[in-house]
Formats: structure tokens, C-alpha cells, sequence
């Protein structure tokens, strides 16, 4: 069964910094593009941040371009999301996603698995 797992939300103020991680197991994701999207309460998922297969290329949201940046290491099918200089608006359930390809996807639809969420929480 695959799965991805994320872990490392939580509350935090304003300015500060979270990592997030996101493990797959099940099979492995080296040559797939991983993503990381959110969704704040009544608002549509959206895209963050992307990564090609071998790292070598990436993507990132106008929102959080300059403070948050995405890596992965293969060898531990997992996939990063550093998140500094958080702001309130950033508050929403973060989702990783795997998508079938070598390219770098923005678009929700093209990506093939989720996992469950994790909550990441910016106060004032």
C-alpha cells in the first residue's frame, strides 16, 4: 500500500520557521516529481512548491518565493519543505503529492498520490 506521510506542522509566530518532511513508502519515488500544496478553511487547494526527480529542478508559488524552499533525498523517499519568515497568511493544512514524470507540475490534477495533511498554524 502506498502512502505518503507528512510530519513537522505545527503552531508557530509570525517570523518563524518550520521544516515539514514527507515519506512515502509503499514503493519508491525517485523518478516521480513531488510537490507540496495547502488549503486554508473555504479556500481551494493550492499549489506551493515542486521538484523534479533528481532535485536538480524547482518551482515555487509567488506567495512563498524567498522563504520557503523544497529538497528531497531519494535514498530516504522523502521530500522537504523549509518554511521561514512565516506569516499568517501561510496558516492552512500542507499536503505533499507525488506525480508520475520527470517534469515539474504545478497543476493539483497531475499529481497521482496525497497524503493526509498536516496542520501548520502561523499566529500574530
Amino acid at each position: 500500500q502506498v502512502q505518503l506521510v507528512e510530519s513537522g506542522g505545527g503552531l508557530v509566530q509570525a517570523g518563524g520557521s518550520l521544516r515539514l518532511s514527507c515519506t512515502a513508502s509503499g514503493r519508491t519515488f525517485s523518478n516521480y516529481c513531488r510537490a507540496w500544496f495547502r488549503q486554508a478553511p473555504g479556500k481551494e487547494r493550492e499549489f506551493v512548491a515542486a521538484i523534479s526527480w533528481s532535485g536538480g529542478m524547482t518551482s515555487s508559488a509567488d506567495s512563498v518565493k524567498g522563504r520557503f524552499s523544497i529538497s528531497r533525498d531519494n535514498a530516504k523517499n522523502t521530500v522537504y519543505l523549509q518554511m521561514n519568515s512565516l506569516k499568517p497568511d501561510d496558516t492552512a493544512t500542507y499536503y505533499c503529492a507525488a506525480a508520475t514524470g520527470r517534469g515539474l507540475y504545478s497543476a493539483k490534477e497531475l499529481y497521482d498520490y496525497w497524503g493526509q495533511g498536516t496542520q501548520v498554524t502561523v499566529s500574530s
